[in-house]
């Protein structure tokens, strides 16, 4: 049991509970089990024939610091952030009409997460990436044809960073 980590123990101190059955312990145990399907939100998605236009109305609409590009069949082709859009807007009156296909990041620079990564890896990722957030892919085997099915970012790993201290994700 000591080696489990369930029950400590202390000479002239006698047995206590091990760091596995501390709180502590038990929310550490929880966040390295959490995984990004747990945590995700929906994807906010925009086809690869919008123009720059589209793209300023749906991330305000949308209220999102990003936006997933997709081709036609639904495949992830690249992802567009607020930054990319200022700065090709800036000083530019005809950016509104420039497709969206010119402005974004595609595919093989981007970094991208499965439903089944834990939110630890998730977090790596863009802390060693510098981003604020990135699509939620299933591949099937295929890493060609890449199906968005979520995003994940920096607000949804405070929250679940909150929810996890506070008791909310269940065991």
């Amino acid at each position: 049991m000591v080696m489990l980590g369930y029950i400590d123990a202390k000479p002239k101190v006698g047995y206590f509970l091990g760091k596995v059955m501390t709180s502590e312990g038990r929310q550490s145990e929880k966040f390295m089990n959490l995984k990004v399907k747990d945590v995700m939100n929906r994807p906010v998605v925009i086809a690869e024939s919008s123009t720059v236009n589209d793209a300023v109305i749906s991330l305000f609409v949308e209220n999102t610091g990003f936006l997933t590009v997709t081709d036609e069949q639904g495949a992830l082709t690249g992802m567009v952030s607020l930054k990319d859009l200022l700065k090709v807007t800036l000083g530019n009156p005809n950016a509104t009409t420039i497709p969206i296909s010119m402005v974004m990041t595609r595919v093989p620079r981007l970094v991208f997460v499965s439903p089944d990564d834990s939110v630890l890896e998730a977090a790596k990722k863009m802390l060693d990436h510098q981003v604020g957030g990135m699509p939620v892919v299933n591949s099937n085997g295929d890493r060609s044809r890449l199906e968005v099915v979520g995003r994940i970012t920096k607000t949804n790993l405070a929250q679940a960073l909150v929810d996890l201290t506070s008791g909310f994700i269940a065991e």
